[in-house]
């Protein structure tokens, strides 16, 4: 666990969700900032050097074996997770579920860096059905107490650790938990990763090496947010049949509890009805793929949280059409997950995110878990 200073100075975002414009400002916030390990550019060796180097200079110090309970506060929700070590698996153990397509870029950049600092550096966020377990009681009862430690965090959100190293509370979840499978909520390409590092050291399967640090949150969390992400398409034809709105506010309003999706073209607004299950698989399996073709989506389509930005990029020429979907249902998701599909790219957005520098997890080959 990171011990220097204040911790709100020290931690950041996951790696993928920092703009680069934004490494500067966390790495002003303090040398110890875990941007320094997370986004070394291709630096990787210096990051594993900076990490060592913390260790020696106790700004990071071992904990005893522990699992660790995360709780968020933001904009009027709270969020309580339990953080501990995940045993990764092949997706075909249909353990760890995955729910989007993963590419060979990011992975590559993760592994050079995994294999010089041989340290996972962030938790991996999963989703796990708590409703059966005594989990929700036992993380209600950690969180009774005073808290290790507590901080705020990027985007004004306040969080609070507390570190589990009673071995009985360890025994007790993991036997609430083992026969339960896991959606990947964010960190696909990590987990592909960390499976990757661990076959290509052979690691044992007991050794650390063969673990995640993994952040787990129960899907019927009040707390839980997931955001949908919008799309734009760079080029394409019009798509005509759909239900005429006024504006931007009607269209989204016309999308929770429907499979439908929302369109913006020649300053127009329209609601597209859709056959199936899932919204964002729908768009892409009966509008998106139809205007492409065989063409990548990933080369034609620009994606935005911000609908009004969609909206803006549609009226200043820089994409043709826009196409607004609502939050995921998460129980479809994971009903999709179990089934062994996949959705689209950027077909979820969970928030906050965890933030990175509270915890780390050393890939030790010979360490036994």
């Amino acid at each position: 666990m990171a011990r220097a200073g204040d911790l709100r100075n020290l931690v950041a975002p996951p790696y993928d969700v920092i703009p680069e414009e934004d490494l500067d400002y966390y790495r002003g916030l303090s040398p110890y900032n875990v941007v320094r390990l997370t986004r070394p550019g291709a630096d990787y060796h210096g990051a594993a050097e900076t990490f060592e180097r913390w260790l020696d200079d106790r700004i990071l110090e071992p904990d005893p074996p522990s699992m660790y309970v995360h709780e968020v506060s933001f904009e009027g929700h709270v969020r309580r997770d339990l953080v501990a070590s995940l045993r990764l698996q092949p997706y075909s153990d249909r353990v760890v579920l995955p729910h989007e397509r993963t590419h060979p870029g990011p992975k590559e950049d993760r592994l050079a860096l995994m294999r010089a600092t041989k340290v996972a550096l962030e938790p991996l966020w999963f989703l796990y059905e708590g409703a059966k377990t005594d989990v929700p009681a036992l993380l209600e009862t950690v969180a009774g107490r005073a808290a290790a430690v507590s901080f705020t965090g990027p985007e004004g959100t306040h969080h609070r650790l507390w570190v589990i190293s009673d071995r009985a509370i360890h025994d007790s979840v993991h036997a609430a938990l083992e026969d339960l499978p896991v959606l990947i909520a964010d960190g696909h390409h990590r987990y592909e990763t960390a499976l990757a590092y661990a076959e290509e050291i052979g690691a044992p399967p007991d050794s650390s090496a063969s673990f995640t640090p993994a952040l787990l949150t129960d899907l019927a969390d009040p707390g839980l947010v997931v955001l949908p992400t919008h799309r734009v398409m760079k080029s394409g034809v019009a798509v005509t049949g759909g239900e005429p709105r006024e504006s931007l506010e009607e269209t989204l309003a016309a999308l929770p509890g429907r499979v439908a999706a929302g369109a913006y073209r020649d300053h127009r607004f329209q609601v597209l009805p859709l056959e199936g299950e899932v919204a964002v698989v729908e768009l892409h399996d009966q509008v998106i793929d139809n205007m492409l073709g065989k063409r990548n989506p990933e080369d034609h389509l620009l994606y935005t949280r911000d609908a009004a930005q969609a909206v803006r990029w549609v009226d200043e020429g820089v994409g043709t059409a826009a196409f607004f979907l609502g939050a995921p249902d998460l129980g479809e998701v994971l009903k999709l997950a179990q089934e062994g599909k996949t959705l689209p790219q950027k077909a979820t957005y969970f928030h906050p995110k965890p933030p990175s520098g509270m915890v780390f997890h050393r890939l030790e080959i010979d360490r036994r878990l």
